[in-house]
């Protein structure tokens, strides 16, 4: 996440051997990696993980926000979903065998000391979003700018920490213990409104909170339930784009309902022009799951039907599957829509702008800032993200309510970014692969810690940076992929699966 916080970011028996006496670490056993695509892929392992470990600050073990493509400099901030992608990226790294498994006990441990140290929201255990890696404080000044911040408790930002907690507390039994002591400290109920959809019958999450009161539009609310005041965003999360981290996480913690799952809406409804404003009209039927009153709703991009995130981007619809299991926990919902969201990625690159590559989702633009991008008609948000820099977007209409604008002849400087590949293997490995190869050998977009952050493919311009957030996606795919399903056999233990898993299988989906 940057400094402009986006509201919208197994199947394998694995051993625990232990490595000596009291105090020694622990490791996980792996099967060696071999062979064709496996060995590419272990090698962008290798390299993606030199750049987290680059990020790394020596005096607390905490990840930077991002280094430059040369591995030498670092921010001065960091976030908890960097903390959160660091620490799955050390499992990963060590599940690969790319370090031991006493050093990643040792790099764990000294995250989980930090995180001890750190200020928090009290007594909602909760995170907020800017920290100085070298001294733990809150970031209250922004270093480059000098710009003020105000503190602020991201529900999505602390989802993405807890999620790495709750795998931690299975997957290093030697810090098991410290790591469910803070994950149940983080109490998820602080961002519930469980008014927010009296149609429905359940709640939403807000984006988040502040514990002073801002210049934002905020709500004074008690979600705590503890009698301490915090100052709510006025907006919640009713989309399913990566916000649902959150959802997840407090319900496998047992502090959301379950109903709650069905709260956010999975296209707005037809329901004349009350929803004209959302990208096109979906089709659908209401069903019922657990009470809940759900517009089972999809939308129509070149022959397929599909499920839109709130901006069309892959990490929206792909980010929170590296660690709850989407397609197996829930194989006629998410299990469905995933691989044809990938399908209309790759078509929109390939057959409809015709850049010639594929994977559009935000990412440090080429030019020096961080930018949203996505494919405009999966998503939800009529202006929607864009592929390209110009901005190049699409407006079917809505019958009856809003005229449909001509479709782009052309599109503009297209920008990829590496990861949105790597989200897509389990979907599309020999694709993903072609890609990757092919911005590799097309541009200068590799370097030392892997693939830099973004590429412009018809300026040829690249973005030398390294994101935490963005290498510890590429660091999730990967192990999920080539440790048979790591991250999510981690998160599903200690009474996860049991459940969250019920609730997403009963779910079903007209897509295709």
């Amino acid at each position: 996440m940057r400094k402009t916080v986006m509201s919208a970011l197994l199947v394998l028996s694995l051993s625990v051997l232990s490595s000596g006496p009291a105090g020694a670490a622990h490791a996980i056993s792996t099967p060696p990696v071999h062979g064709g695509t496996d060995a590419v892929l272990l090698r962008y392992a290798k390299d993606t993980w030199r750049s987290m470990d680059a990020m790394v600050v020596p005096a607390t073990g905490l990840p930077a926000d991002k280094v430059t493509g040369d591995l030498r400099t670092r921010a001065k901030v960091t976030s908890p979903t960097n903390i959160g992608t660091y620490l799955w990226s050390t499992l990963t790294a060590r599940d690969l065998r790319l370090i031991s498994g006493a050093d990643a006990t040792t790099r764990v441990g000294r995250v989980l000391t930090a995180l001890e140290r750190m200020e928090r929201n009290t007594p909602t255990g909760q995170y907020y979003n800017w920290y100085d890696p070298a001294t733990l404080a809150v970031i209250t000044t922004w270093p480059d700018s000098g710009d003020v911040v105000r503190p602020f408790a991201s529900s999505v930002d602390n989802g993405w920490l807890a999620g790495a907690l709750m795998m931690v507390r299975t997957a290093v039994p030697r810090h098991a213990a410290r790591a469910d002591r803070l994950v149940n400290s983080m109490n998820f109920r602080a961002y519930y409104d469980p008014a927010a959809r009296p149609d429905a019958g359940t709640g939403l999450l807000r984006g988040g909170f502040w514990p002073d009161p801002p210049i934002e539009c905020n709500v004074e609310s008690d979600y705590a339930g503890t009698g301490t005041t915090v100052y709510s965003t006025c907006h919640h999360y009713g989309a399913p784009a990566e916000t649902r981290i959150g959802q997840y996480v407090g319900i496998a913690l047992g502090q959301l309902p379950r109903e709650s799952y069905f709260g956010p809406y999975r296209t707005f409804p037809d329901n004349g022009c009350d929803f004209g404003w959302q990208e096109q009209k979906p089709a659908g039927s209401w069903k019922t799951y657990l009470g809940v009153n759900v517009w089972e709703g999809t939308y129509g991009y070149r022959g397929m039907r599909f499920v839109p995130n709130w901006g069309g981007s892959m990490f929206e619809a792909l980010m929170p599957d590296l660690v709850v299991p989407e397609a197996k926990w829930a194989p006629k919902s998410w299990g469905r829509n995933h691989p044809v969201f990938v399908r209309a990625q790759i078509e929109h690159g390939l057959q409809e702008a015709r850049y010639g590559y594929w994977g559009f989702s935000p990412s440090n633009d080429p030019h020096g800032t961080y930018r949203i991008y996505g494919v405009d008609p999966l998503g939800m948000d009529e202006p929607g993200y864009t592929s390209d820099e110009e901005e190049t977007r699409v407006d079917y209409g809505y019958e009856g309510c809003r005229p449909a604008q001509p479709e782009p002849a052309s599109y503009g400087n297209g920008v990829v970014t590496p990861h949105a590949s790597f989200l897509a293997l389990p979907y599309a490995r020999n694709a993903a692969l072609a890609n990757l190869a092919k911005l590799r050998a097309g541009f200068d977009a590799y370097g030392p810690g892997g693939f830099y952050d973004a590429i412009a493919v018809r300026s040829g311009a690249v973005s030398k940076w390294y994101l935490a957030l963005d290498q510890g996606m590429v660091m999730g795919a990967l192990g999920n992929v080539l440790a048979n399903g790591n991250l999510h056999r981690y998160f599903a233990g200690s009474g996860v699966e049991h459940r969250l898993r019920p609730v997403m299988a009963i779910e079903e989906w007209d897509v295709r």
